[in-house]
């Protein structure tokens, strides 16, 4: 602003001394004139005229340069309408940045003694949408107590199941007013997918250490038994070898055996994607599974809508998947009567494949929720831990997610989001 004062000021002072020259210039020359010097007036006519000329040019260029608009781009100089045009257009870009910044961003502000929170952009207009977060209130509890310049991990319940996101925030002061910015980015699939590849790894080593030692055993104490009959040992003794040989040699072959099934969590096949037709997968599980719930009085219930659903992906992976999940709703509706299962599959938001798997069953206790998906681990006396762990395993393949939800109407109800 001081720049343009002093820039206005020094072309009025340009056009003022080309007045002031001019009108000197004609003062001089009449003076010549009437004082008659006759061999000095061709060369100072002459030379007051050039002044005279040098003053014009001086106030039309100090003159010019005031009334022409005063548009500097070197500058940074802009007219008022420009200037406007310019800021709404920065505003303009700076909101719509912020609308889709890939996180959900909360404003937490203070009315009196009470805080509120309120969303700022897309993301965090969606996470509270009615159907997503199941109690906003207490996403909002948490947001507030969020510590500033602190990062922390916070859990609530969506309709996909529980959500793990990460929380931070920054305070900053608007017209006198305080408020506090807060970053929610949820990380429930990247620590899913952290997790799964962690056991993967680990179970790798573990079947490859344990197998390497349990074959040997295994083959020796089949040798064993046989060397028995060609030793010249009391008849007692020889019993007594050979029960103990044929209780080594069953053991090792059934280590074999269970630790093999483990390899298949390791050595899942990448999936070979395809155009599929959910109506037709349906089916061909309903022919598959259907006959062991009807022999025990229980239903099964398979629903597509639209009916000409059809989605990318593996078929012969998310089949098995669906299969676990049945045969897991089979299992845990033993003493229900009648038994029944429904399988749905939709579109949801972002033209997303959704199927869920639900019973009537006892559901799973919450203690155990956050447990369920992990290898090894099984709610039953007698289960392996490895039916859900590969469910999960088969559907990150095929780019989804799968988790595990609170039922309204009691029972187990799992998610898949493909």
């Amino acid at each position: 602003m001081t720049f343009e004062l002093n820039l206005v000021w020094r072309r009025k002072l340009l056009s003022t001394c080309g007045m002031l020259i001019i009108v000197g210039a004609a003062m001089a020359m009449t003076y010549l004139h009437t004082a008659g010097q006759s061999q000095h007036l061709l060369r100072w006519s002459i030379v007051f005229a050039l002044l005279a000329v040098v003053g014009l040019l001086m106030f039309t260029l100090g003159l010019t340069s005031l009334t022409a608009p005063k548009a500097r781009p070197d500058a940074g100089y802009l007219p008022p309408a420009m200037q406007r045009d310019g800021l709404q257009q920065v505003v303009l870009t700076l909101e719509s940045r912020l609308e889709h910044a890939p996180i959900a961003l909360f404003c937490v502000g203070s009315r009196g003694q009470e805080k509120n929170v309120s969303p700022l952009n897309g993301n965090a207009r969606r996470l509270i949408a009615p159907g997503r977060v199941f109690e906003v209130s207490q996403l909002y509890e948490q947001i507030i107590a969020q510590a500033v310049g602190k990062r922390s991990m916070i859990c609530f319940e969506t309709e996909q199941g529980q959500e793990r996101a990460l929380l931070a925030s920054s305070s900053l002061t608007l017209q006198s007013q305080t408020q506090l910015i807060v970053a929610l980015m949820p990380v429930e699939t990247e620590l899913q997918i952290e997790a799964q590849q962690a056991w993967q790894k680990l179970i790798r080593v573990l079947t490859h250490e344990i197998m390497n030692s349990l074959t040997p055993v295994a083959s020796l104490s089949s040798t064993a038994q046989d060397m028995l009959s060609d030793l010249q040992l009391p008849q007692q003794s020889t019993a007594d070898l050979a029960l103990a040989m044929d209780a080594i040699s069953r053991r090792a072959h059934g280590l074999v055996n269970f630790v093999g099934s483990y390899r298949s969590l390791a050595n899942v096949p990448v999936a070979q994607t395809e155009r599929v037709q959910l109506q037709a997968l349906l089916a061909r599980i309903s022919s598959l599974v259907s006959p062991m719930w009807q022999a025990r009085g229980g239903e099964m219930q398979f629903s597509v809508a639209p009916a000409n659903l059809e989605a990318m992906l593996d078929p012969a992976q998310l089949e098995q998947a669906l299969i676990n999940l049945i045969q897991n709703a089979f299992e845990a509706t033993a003493a229900v009567k009648p038994a029944t299962v429904h399988i749905r599959a939709q579109l949801s938001r972002g033209a997303r494949l959704r199927i869920e798997v639900s019973d009537n069953g006892p559901g799973v206790p919450k203690d155990l929720i956050a447990h369920i998906f992990t290898p090894f681990f099984s709610t039953r006396e007698h289960g392996s831990g490895i039916g859900l762990a590969l469910v999960r395993q088969l559907v990150q393949g095929n780019g989804g997610t799968v988790r595990y939800a609170a039922s309204v109407g009691g029972g187990a109800r799992f998610i898949i989001s493909l």
